[in-house]
């Protein structure tokens, strides 16, 4: 399927581009989402109009997750779980665990934005976490997840 990029997509293009994806991806993830547009002559026509408030709009998008970024760059985390003696978490650290902490620092995110090179983590220590606030835009977070033990 045709389509018209509202905004830049990672491995697909950049707004305003004409690409042609798969029509599922299309029709389920990038056209609800307000991503894409099909690309008919009058979409065509109305993008080009609207061209200079769609670039303005992706600017302030882009500085606000740079502003983002910068808070978050170089933080440190601090999680704390029920961990045996050994520093084996008995359940794991998520993506959701690590937004509910930073929502306790005032930043605002999603769980989709939080990238996690090796999966949940299961063991206490420093572990590095990436950010993606925008395509462009990664910040590098060390979560310390510290155990607490279970007395018996």
């Amino acid at each position: 399927m045709q389509i018209i990029l509202l905004e830049k997509i990672a491995n697909v293009g950049n707004l305003g581009d004409v690409v042609k994806v798969r029509d599922g991806y299309a029709r389920n993830f990038l056209i609800p989402q307000g991503k894409a547009r099909r690309a008919t002559p009058a979409n065509l026509q109305a993008i080009e109009a609207q061209r200079a408030e769609l670039e303005r709009a992706a600017g302030e998008k882009l500085a606000n997750a740079q502003a983002q970024a910068e808070k978050l760059e170089g933080s440190t985390l601090r999680i704390a779980q029920k961990a045996g003696v050994d520093g084996r978490l008995f359940g794991s650290v998520t993506n959701a665990d690590i937004v509910e902490a930073l929502k306790g620092q005032g930043v605002d995110i999603e769980k989709s934005m939080v990238r996690m090179p090796s999966g949940p983590l299961k063991q206490v220590g420093e572990h590095p976490v990436s950010v993606a606030l925008h395509t462009d835009v990664v910040a590098h977070v060390t979560v310390n997840v510290v155990g607490e033990t279970i007395a018996v």
